[in-house]
């Protein structure tokens, strides 16, 4: 099960975070996202993506300056864990056209749509790629 969805830049400002499950406070929150940042950015890029924390894993991808981590149960398969990461650059691609940084800082909530159509309480619910943008297109026509 997926517990936490992160988007950090290199300089660790977190762009968009999804929890899933709902027993971190704040403080919490803040500290997983440091700690994250801290190893991830740090890690030798000959390394696997995957690292032990706390009572889960980390599993991570970097993207242009933009690093996409879950962290997931320690039994989770870590390649499905990295190709959900994938799966979502890739809804985010299509559907900006060249997705950056700021498309998804000025475009959250259109970011978090797209999240929400294809993993629902952490787990991955839609892989098809043209489902989950038609899904998206037709939320949009709604507002």
């Amino acid at each position: 099960m997926i517990r936490f969805l992160l988007l950090q830049n290199r300089q660790g400002k977190t762009r968009l975070s999804k929890w899933y499950i709902p027993l971190y406070d704040e403080q919490e929150k803040n500290k997983i996202e440091n700690d994250v940042h801290r190893l991830v950015v740090s890690r030798d890029r000959k390394y696997t993506n995957f690292i032990e924390y706390q009572s889960y894993k980390i599993i991570y991808r970097r993207y242009a300056g933009l690093f996409f981590t879950l962290g997931v149960d320690v039994n989770d398969n870590e390649l499905l864990a990295l190709e959900t990461v994938h799966l979502f650059v890739e809804l985010l691609d299509s559907y900006f056209s060249n997705v950056c940084e700021l498309d998804i800082v000025f475009n959250f909530n259109k970011v978090y749509n797209i999240l929400d159509e294809f993993i629902l309480s952490g787990e991955v619910q839609e892989s098809a790629k043209p489902e989950i943008l038609d899904r998206v297109r037709e939320l949009e026509k709604l507002e």
